[in-house]
């Protein structure tokens, strides 16, 4: 694997990052770009970008925050271009409409991608129309060799307005992406980790519609919502970061986090990431630092399950909006202390999300988070 990192920033290229000796434009074939919501969308960089990878699958996402190397950027574009050595890739795509539910969504790509020497799934999605654990579970549901499925949900700073996927085309809203490896010579890591603390009494969901939140334990859950917010419920949804809901499910491996992305004042409810289930357990959470910096830690170490003793050579860091949000001028540090465990060689890009798409530790049935820091490694070995 051999691997050139760049970074643009007001349509002017720098080389950054890691570049491999030997890297030739003319062989890549995936290339990664991350980028704030007006660049991404910029035709010159597109063009530049199809222009010079012009045999690569090229994979566009917005973001609420660039990861490259040690660094966290607001409004630029990371482009990480991947040579292979001997692994094939395929990406495919899909739209979401009015015809098309997210379940289908995961069900038509995976097994658009399945093969007998599929080796893992990447997924880039959009991060406001799509319900990601409906997403998941279309995965899930017709992945019967269990390949390990991550990724992550496009972001839109802390706006929460648009966000713009494409797939060797300019980045639109709607689109998922999926990106397929093939052989046995590509070893992949993953690990998830959040770091925020639970506090007060477990209680129980009693009524829901799939990511629609309407009560908790029989009571109005906004309402119980915004008397734990106090004087931060005047800013919802976006004081919602700062306040995640811990939920553990009768078919869940461990706890996932879940943001709210909407609240409905006449409805009186709230609407979330992924799927808030009846019947399910929720706890109220809030930041602490330095957990939060040391989850990125945890992530990393996790991540280096499957990788068989070898180091990583490219690892792609998607971290929720929401810690960078708590974190402030801090976020660089979760990135640093991921890097530290990831090591030098290791090629660094990734992204602030609307959601983590990864396994919990060693289980491969795939989740969606909120809140955390997840990280998916790469090695090709010979």
């Amino acid at each position: 694997m051999k691997i050139a990192q760049h970074h643009i920033v007001q349509n002017k290229w720098t080389q950054s990052g890691v570049t491999s000796p030997g890297f030739e434009d003319a062989k890549c074939q995936l290339v990664l770009a991350f980028g704030g919501t007006t660049a991404i969308k910029d035709p010159d960089i597109f063009k530049a970008v199809k222009a010079k990878y012009s045999q690569a699958q090229t994979v566009f996402c917005s973001t609420s925050g660039e990861i490259l190397n040690d660094e966290v950027f607001d409004d630029t574009v990371v482009l990480t271009a991947v040579e292979f050595g001997s692994t094939d890739i395929r990406c495919v795509v899909r739209d979401l409409d009015e015809k098309r539910s997210s379940y289908e969504t995961g069900k038509e790509l995976m097994l658009e991608l399945a093969s007998m020497d599929l080796n893992s799934v990447f997924v880039i999605s959009d991060g406001t129309f799509i319900n990601g654990s409906e997403l998941i579970a279309g995965f899930n549901d017709h992945n019967p060799t269990r390949v390990p499925v991550t990724g992550g949900l496009a972001g839109d700073g802390a706006r929460f307005e648009k966000t713009f996927t494409g797939l060797n085309e300019i980045p639109t809203q709607g689109n998922v992406i999926a990106i397929g490896f093939y052989g046995k010579n590509l070893l992949m890591g993953h690990g998830s980790f959040g770091g925020w603390d639970e506090f007060g009494h477990e209680r129980t969901i009693t009524k829901s519609s799939k990511n629609v939140l309407y009560e908790i334990d029989g009571k109005s859950a906004l309402n119980l919502y915004k008397e734990y917010l106090g004087d931060y419920a005047k800013d919802l949804p976006g004081s919602a970061l700062l306040f995640p809901i811990s939920l553990k499910t009768s078919d869940s491996e461990g706890n996932v986090v879940r943001t709210i992305l909407a609240v409905d004042e006449e409805a009186n409810s709230m609407t979330f990431a992924g799927n808030m289930p009846v019947g399910g357990k929720v706890r109220l959470m809030k930041a602490n630092f330095d957990r939060l910096i040391d989850g990125a830690s945890s992530a990393a170490t996790y991540s280096f399950t499957g990788l068989r003793e070898t180091k990583p050579q490219l690892a792609i860091l998607i971290s929720c909006v929401g810690r960078k949000l708590v974190l402030q001028n801090r976020v660089v540090e979760e990135v640093d202390a991921a890097k530290g465990i990831l090591g030098d060689q290791a090629a660094i890009c990734g992204f602030y999300s609307y959601g983590e798409i990864s396994p919990i530790k060693n289980n491969l049935k795939c989740e969606l988070h909120n809140q955390t820091m997840t990280i998916t490694t790469f090695t090709e070995v010979q």
